[in-house]
């Protein structure tokens, strides 16, 4: 059964009130650059623009003496002003349950079961698009807007909406929405998809918004200082002892041949693909290559013991939602940052895929996601599931 939505925050009308022919969009607005000038667009397009900001977390969270540089009380300030200036509606809405719920507390789990999670892909999933699809639904409006760096086409052909990469290749966050479905783009507009970021802050500086030259957030927003172990250590809780399986028990480093290299000071505080502060003096450099949870082993090899041929994936989407067992020819990126590389995506029952490169690359850590394209167009994506399971 679904959750019932949380409440409105200090909104003066309601904006399913509208009475106007035009279709309603809510456009989500983080406060940042991006979203305002997607706002802004959907304006000139002549749609019924509502501004929606999330509130997601506070002090509670990030803790007291933390400043988050993003999803902070000045970046809804940013949002309203923005919102003041173009003349239409803000509202605020209180997300912070189910954020701690869906994105907060698997973080820390994923972390404590030695994976390397990306809650900004959980974000999207479970707030910026099912949570805000699901207040759509509730006020009768017609879309949700974000200000993602995607784009959308309906596909005659195949009957099928299309995920697309956008026309800034720098910018690109097609990445990050692989979970999208086909209910969620007939309901989606990416206002950004065919600009550059130049263009993006031109308009903003242009219209006068007070964010036009705002930096971007490059940490998680709810650990603003990167220090994860902490963060999750807190969030946890721990009476001062350390069973044998606890994240942060210490443990062996083993290499490859299964020799004990050292001694780890829990799996937490390392990722796959790490090569200082292991503490092993060694002639060739080493680095993670895995984290055996069940044995809390930290396993290290040269650089090329990081280097795979096959990833299995679990949690998969397909986009057009055909999951019909099959092999595709795509190119795939195994991290935000990589370049599209050729492989085969096997499409397996119960939502799994196992991705073989042409070409060993380094393995991603486990619960990142990794994305099949064909073309310029998504095909799907999964999260990366135990190698050594």
């Amino acid at each position: 059964m679904e959750k019932t939505p949380e409440p409105f925050i200090a909104n003066s009308t309601d904006v399913s009130a509208s009475t106007t022919a035009r279709p309603r969009v809510l456009s989500a607005m983080s406060g940042g650059v991006d979203s305002s000038v997607a706002t802004l667009l959907l304006m000139r397009q002549g749609f019924d623009v509502a501004g929606i900001t999330m509130k997601l977390f506070d002090a509670e969270v990030i803790g007291p003496d933390a400043q988050s540089t993003c999803c902070s009380l000045d970046d809804v300030e940013d949002a309203k002003a923005v919102c003041r200036r173009l003349e239409v509606p803000h509202y605020t809405l209180n997300f912070k349950e189910r954020f701690a719920e869906c994105v907060v507390d698997p973080f820390c789990e994923s972390y404590a079961h030695g994976e390397t999670p990306n809650p900004c892909i959980e974000c999207n999933r479970h707030l910026k698009f099912a949570g805000l699809q699901q207040r759509r639904r509730e006020l009768g409006a017609d879309y949700v807007a974000t200000g993602h760096y995607v784009q959308r086409a309906f596909d005659d052909e195949t009957g099928t909406w299309q995920l697309l990469r956008a026309a800034d290749r720098d910018k690109d966050q097609s990445y990050v929405l692989y979970h999208l479905t086909q209910d969620d783009l007939a309901h989606m507009l990416f206002p950004l998809g065919g600009l550059h970021k130049g263009e993006v802050r031109e308009l903003a500086a242009e219209n006068g918004f007070v964010n036009a030259e705002k930096p971007e957030s490059q940490d998680i927003c709810f650990v603003p200082d990167g220090n994860y172990a902490a963060f999750i250590e807190r969030r946890r809780g721990t009476d001062g002892s350390r069973a044998a399986n606890d994240p942060f028990a210490p443990g062996d480093i083993v290499d490859e041949t299964g020799r004990v290299r050292g001694r780890h000071n829990g799996l937490i505080h390392y990722t796959i693909g790490q090569r200082k502060g292991i503490g092993v003096a060694n002639p060739v450099p080493l680095y993670v290559v895995a984290k055996n949870v069940a044995e809390n082993q930290l396993m290290v090899a040269p650089h090329e013991g990081l280097m795979t041929s096959e990833v299995p994936l679990r949690d998969v989407n397909i986009i057009s939602g055909d999951y019909t067992p099959r092999t595709v020819e795509v190119a795939v990126k195994l991290s935000y940052r990589q370049e599209p590389v050729p492989a085969e995506f096997e499409i397996l029952p119960h939502r799994r895929a196992v991705i073989r490169l042409a070409s060993p690359q380094v393995r991603p850590a486990p619960g990142q996601a990794a994305v099949a394209y064909v073309g310029e167009t998504v095909l799907g994506g999964g999260t990366v599931d135990n190698l050594l399971e």
